[in-house]
């Protein structure tokens, strides 16, 4: 398994289909084919991180 926002492979399992990247210290969690990025707040609450590569927000507003 490779991180869904570096592509690091030093991936640590924290719960059921949740990972932490040791690369980039992102957790992420995995649904099906959904993969949702948070970043860790000093706090150790999460933020959500609006992860759309820019291929995807050209190409939605392509004719």
């Amino acid at each position: 398994m490779r991180c869904p926002h570096c592509n690091c492979r030093d991936i640590g399992k924290i719960g059921a289909n949740q990972f932490y990247c040791w690369g980039c210290f992102i957790e992420f969690s995995v649904s099906g084919e959904e993969v949702k990025v948070y970043e860790v707040a000093e706090d150790g609450s999460l933020v959500a991180v609006e992860n759309v590569p820019d291929e995807l927000q050209l190409g939605s507003n392509a004719v």
